[in-house]
């Protein structure tokens, strides 16, 4: 598989898929640099990332993670007790709920509004009229920011908060603050995987304000062990080479490799937005008189790691004919709920009349950085609706 120009060649076609990682020199010499140093894992490049993306996003604290589901399960098992009804929403990938699951609690799926987030209107009527709700997973979906201020709402009344800022790093709330603060929140959660706004290869986060959430998502990141010198009130005066496991934890580390590459890539994450913006931008204008539909008109606060169309044309219809002409799509998402693993367990039936609707019209179009042919998409997606509107006619 050749790669040219955000264009990924395959089978002896040039496919321009719907997002793709951007790699430089610069990337390749940072990583090269650590390859020849002492540390591949467990060294400083893992500190210094955690600082960096700290300072960026203005968190006290930032625990680096093996993979942005890493992120998401421990940041449930710091937050969730067994048996904890969780607000969460169907129009995610499968780890944001996954994730309450391995803590052992209880997804409860809320609808959706017209651009793809959690209804927050609708868990704050869910909270009030049941006090076993103890938490809210929120995904600011496609990169697009929940609302700060009903996310404090709901903090207020007693709600934990997780916001799975997966599709957001860099993104802009309304009301002031970068996702990922934690100002409304008690942990953000980020995945760096390829397609996300900076890659690391594989990697995440797990961002708080809070300390003592901070000692028990790091103490899980490894093992649940504790060195020598990392108890506060000195009562472990072993030697240099005694630990001890005092929780059950998990090897969710983040090697140097992956933290060096995502100091480089920070250095470019302005850049990136402002690329993802301008293809965001360029494809409403373009759709402005076509059947295609934006998500949500162009919001500069948005990260756009996703750029969503609704369209009345049959979904099958469209994916079959763009792909004979170069273009994939993907769809964000099939509704959690109605995956068979959570139909096993009694989902499957909640009114979720937006979200459903949503899944039969939505689809995702290319936007990455390095994205050279937007104009292409778009005549190939126009091509489409021409050639159905003459079918149909």
């Amino acid at each position: 598989m050749a790669h040219k120009r955000g264009v990924v060649e395959n089978g002896g076609e040039d496919m321009i898929p719907y997002g793709k990682q951007f790699i430089d020199q610069q990337d390749i010499e940072a990583v090269v640099e650590v390859l020849k140093s002492d540390y591949l894992t467990t060294g400083p490049k893992v500190e210094e990332f955690e600082e960096r993306l700290a300072n960026r996003i203005g968190a006290k604290y930032v625990v680096a993670v093996a993979n942005g589901t890493a992120s998401l399960h421990l940041g449930a098992l710091a937050l969730l007790k067994k048996g904890d009804k969780v607000l969460t929403t169907p129009n995610s990938f499968v780890a944001t709920s996954n994730a309450i699951l391995y803590a052992g609690a209880v997804p409860v799926f809320v609808d959706i509004q017209e651009d793809g987030n959690i209804d927050l209107d609708k868990a704050i009527e869910l909270v009030k009229k049941d006090s076993s709700i103890k938490a809210l997973f929120g995904v600011h979906f496609s990169g697009n920011p929940l609302n700060k201020k009903k996310l404090h709402i709901l903090k207020e009344m007693g709600v934990k908060i997780l916001e799975d800022a997966s599709h957001a790093l860099g993104a802009k709330y309304k009301e002031g603050g970068e996702v990922g603060d934690c100002e409304a929140s008690d942990i953000t959660t980020f995945s760096f995987h390829p397609v996300k706004i900076i890659t690391t290869a594989e990697g995440g986060a797990i961002a708080t304000n809070d300390k003592t959430i901070y000692q028990k998502v790091k103490l899980l990141r490894t093992h649940g062990i504790k060195k020598s010198g990392e108890w506060e009130d000195n009562e472990l005066i072993k030697g240099d080479w005694y630990y001890e496991m005092v929780e059950l934890g998990f090897n969710y580390r983040l090697s140097e490799l992956h933290s060096v590459l995502g100091i480089s890539q920070l250095k470019k994450l302005d850049s990136f937005l402002k690329r993802r913006r301008e293809i965001a931008s360029f494809y409403d204008r373009a759709f402005k008189n076509s059947s295609f539909r934006p998500l949500y008109p162009f919001n500069p606060n948005s990260a756009y790691h996703l750029y969503v169309l609704l369209s009345d044309i049959p979904k099958k219809f469209i994916f079959e004919k763009v792909k004979k002409r170069g273009v994939s799509l993907q769809v964000h998402y099939i509704p959690i709920n109605k995956q068979p693993y959570y139909q096993s367990l009694g989902y499957g039936d909640e009114e979720l009349p937006k979200m459903y609707r949503y899944y039969q019209k939505a689809f995702s179009i290319p936007i990455f950085p390095s994205l050279e042919k937007e104009k292409y998409v778009v005549e190939v997606l126009k091509e489409v609706e021409d050639e159905f509107m003459r079918n149909s006619s």
